[in-house]
C-alpha cells in the first residue's frame, strides 16, 4: 500500500516535470539566445537555494544518506525547489539530467507521505524507522521508473544504488509496486517517452565477446574522468564563497565554450539540454562527431560542478551513446550496436548500479543482446573504480581484493568529507 502510494505521487510529479522539461527544451530550441541569459539564470537559482533551500541543497546524496542513517526529515520544499531549479537550467541551455530531480521529487513526496501519516494515523499504524527507510527507497524507485519509463530498472535501482556491491532486497515489493505504478500513471497522463531502436538477435561470438569487454572498460573510464572532473570543478567552486556566484561562473564559461566551437564550426546545440537527439541519432547508426562524447562530458561537468540543477544520468546516456558509435567504428563493429551496448554503460560506471542499467537497456533497447549489454556494464562497473556521481554511496564490497579494509574505511571517510561541498 506504501509503495503504491509513492508511485502515485512519484507518476504525477514526474509526468509535470516531464511536461515542463519538454516546454523548455522546445523553447529554448525556438530561442537559441536564452543561452545568454543562463548566468543570470544560475544567480537566481543559486540565490532562491541559498535563502530557502537548506539542507535540500544537498540533493541526491541527501536521499541516500538518509537511506543508510534514518536521521534527518527530508524537507517537502525539496520537491518543488528541485523541479523549478531544474526547469530553469533547461531552459536557458545548461546541460543537464533528469533523474536527480525524479529522485529528489520521489524521496521528498515518500518522507511527506510518512510524515502526514505521522500526524494523522495511531501510533501503531505509523511507520517504523525501516519502513521509513523502504518508502524512501520506493521514491527513489517510484521517480527513476516514472520518469525513464523503465520500472524493472527503477525498481532494482532503488535498491542497488545506495551501496556499492550490494542490493537490499528487502525493498523489492515496495520498490517494485512503486516504480510500476509510477510509469502506469505517467503513461495514463498521456505522456510519452523517447523511443529508440530495438536491438536485433545477436549470436554469441568470442571475438565479439572481447571487443565488447574491451569496450566496457573504456566506458568504465570515461565515467570515472566524468566523476573527477565534476567533483574537482566542484571543489574550486568552493573558493566562491557566495554559492550564488558559483552558476554565474559556470554560466559564462558555457557561453565562452559555445562561441568558441562556433568559431570552429562546431554547432554546441547537441551538447546543451538534455542531448537526447544525438543519443538518439547514435543509436540508429548515424555519424556523429568522433569527440562527441568528450563535448557532452565537459559541457555537462561545467553545467553541474558550478551549482546548476538536474541530473546526471540523461547526459551519460549521451556520453555513452556517442562513446559507443565512435568505439564501434574504431573496432569495426556495428556503431549502433556498440551505441546502445554504451548507452547504459558510462551510466552503470558512474553509479555502481551495474545490475539495474543492464535491466535498463533490456526494457529500453530489447532483449536480443542480453549476454552483452550485462557485460558491457559489469565491465564498465569493474573499471570505473570506487567513486561515484553520488558522494554518498557507501562501499558494501570492494571491487577489487587489493582493496583492504582500511582502504574502504578511507573510501567511505572520504565520501562524507565531500558531502560538506
Amino acid at each position: 500500500m506504501l509503495g503504491g502510494s509513492i508511485g502515485v505521487l512519484a507518476g504525477f510529479a514526474s509526468a509535470i516535470f516531464l511536461v515542463s522539461l519538454d516546454w523548455a527544451t522546445q523553447t529554448r530550441i525556438a530561442n537559441p539566445n536564452l543561452l545568454f541569459g543562463l548566468p543570470l539564470a544560475g544567480f537566481a537559482v543559486g540565490w532562491i537555494y541559498q535563502r530557502f533551500g537548506g539542507i535540500a541543497v544537498q540533493g541526491n546524496n541527501l536521499v541516500i544518506e538518509e537511506v543508510h542513517s534514518n536521521q534527518v526529515r527530508i524537507p517537502r520544499r525539496m520537491a518543488p525547489l528541485i523541479l523549478f531549479g531544474t526547469v530553469v537550467t533547461h531552459l536557458f541551455g545548461g546541460s543537464a539530467g533528469r533523474e536527480g530531480t525524479a529522485l529528489q521529487m520521489g524521496a521528498s513526496l515518500a518522507d511527506g507521505l510518512r510524515q502526514w501519516l505521522q500526524q494523522h494515523f495511531p501510533i501503531t499504524l505509523q511507520p517504523t524507522s525501516h519502513e521509513r527507510r523502504l518508502m524512501l527507497m520506493a521514491g527513489i524507485s517510484g521517480g527513476f521508473g516514472a520518469v525513464f519509463g523503465t520500472p524493472v530498472a527503477g525498481a532494482v535501482f532503488g535498491m542497488e544504488v545506495q551501496t556499492i556491491g550490494r542490493i537490499r532486497y528487502e525493498g523489492l515489493l515496495p520498490c517494485l509496486i512503486a516504480a510500476y505504478v509510477g510509469d502506469l500513471v505517467v503513461r495514463v497522463l498521456g505522456v510519452a517517452h523517447t523511443h529508440y531502436p530495438r536491438l536485433a538477435h545477436v549470436e554469441i561470438a568470442p571475438l565479439l565477446l572481447v571487443k565488447v569487454a574491451g569496450a566496457g572498460v573504456l566506458c568504465g573510464l570515461v565515467s570515472h574522468l566524468f566523476i573527477e572532473l565534476n567533483h574537482a570543478i566542484k571543489h574550486m567552486m568552493t573558493r566562491i564563497h557566495n554559492p550564488a556566484l558559483r552558476p554565474v561562473v559556470g554560466g559564462v564559461i558555457i557561453i565562452a565554450l559555445t562561441l568558441a566551437l562556433g568559431g570552429v564550426g562546431i554547432s554546441a546545440n547537441d551538447y546543451l539540454g538534455l542531448g537526447v537527439p544525438l543519443a538518439v541519432r547514435s543509436t540508429q547508426g548515424q555519424d556523429v562527431f568522433i569527440l562527441a562524447f568528450l563535448l557532452k562530458l565537459i559541457y555537462t561537468a561545467l553545467t553541474l560542478g558550478t551549482g546548476f540543477l538536474g541530473g546526471e544520468v540523461t547526459p551519460l546516456f549521451v556520453i555513452g551513446a556517442t562513446l559507443g558509435s565512435t568505439l564501434g567504428r574504431v573496432l569495426n563493429v556495428d556503431p549502433a550496436f556498440m551505441a546502445m551496448l554504451g548507452f547504459v554503460a558510462v551510466f552503470a560506471g558512474a553509479s555502481n548500479a551495474p545490475i539495474a542499467c543492464a535491466l535498463m537497456g533490456i526494457e529500453l533497447f530489447g532483449g536480443g543482446a542480453i549476454v552483452y549489454v550485462l557485460l558491457i556494464c559489469v565491465m564498465a562497473y569493474l573499471a570505473s573504480g570506487h567513486r561515484s556521481i553520488y558522494i554518498t554511496q557507501r562501499i558494501g564490497v570492494t571491487k577489487s581484493p587489493g582493496i583492504d579494509a582500511r582502504e574502504n574505511e578511507r573510501l567511505r571517510d572520504f565520501s562524507a568529507r565531500r558531502k560538506s561541498i
